[in-house]
């Protein structure tokens, strides 16, 4: 324990605190785990999931990776997802973003990054669909991509096998799409929900 004592301290400090206003607090928090959200968002430092929203642990279950991508070959963010959806019966996935994110900004470079830049082609082909559907000129903001992107993923996260079992089992699931203002710390909801297959485009739609 010589070397990051202070981070022991710290937490030594924050467990007694937390008794302080509530002794029950760890032993209820050790007794089950059953949050109603599923938070998939980007690992950015600053973007920490249960302060942003005000809540405690227990209360949010989160997969955090580079600029919030949901690639159905991505079997950790899968696992997560059917975790929360078929275990702990999350009623709400959000997908949240933040402006300014270095891994939207690293898609619109073309700057090699290293290994990376192939986690990040998953943005550049929002990039790409984007312009080739809405006609877009010129060049695009960093934070008018990170839109995007946080919309693409929320629709990643509806395609797949997991969501679509779960509305055809008739379970309660919305998926959020909403971002992050590093700026005030303030969130933005991006008007973005869906809530069953119908608001789909009809080939991502499983029958059954």
């Amino acid at each position: 324990m010589r070397e990051l004592k202070e981070l022991f301290d710290n937490n030594k400090q924050w467990a007694e605190q937390t008794r302080e206003q509530d002794p029950q607090f760890f032993e209820k928090l050790a007794e089950q785990q059953a949050p109603p959200y599923l938070w998939i968002g980007c690992a950015d430092s600053r973007v920490p999931a249960n302060q942003i929203v005000g809540l405690d642990p227990g209360e949010v279950f989160v997969h955090r990776n580079v600029a919030n991508v949901v690639s159905h070959t991505d079997f950790n963010c899968l696992s997560v997802v059917q975790y929360a959806v078929e275990v702990l019966k999350v009623q709400h996935i959000i997908v949240c973003g933040h402006y300014g994110c270095g891994g939207v900004a690293g898609a619109l470079s073309d700057a090699p990054l290293g290994l990376i830049d192939n986690w990040l082609r998953h943005i550049k082909d929002v990039y790409e669909t984007s312009k080739l559907t809405e006609g877009e000129s010129g060049e695009m903001d960093v934070n008018t991509l990170c839109e995007l992107n946080v919309a693409a993923q929320v629709r990643n996260v509806c395609h797949t096998t997991i969501v679509q079992d779960a509305w055809r089992r008739g379970q309660t699931l919305s998926v959020h799409g909403w971002i992050y203002s590093l700026a005030d710390g303030i969130l933005k909801d991006l008007d973005l929900c869906i809530s069953n297959p119908d608001q789909l485009a009809e080939i991502y739609r499983m029958g059954g």
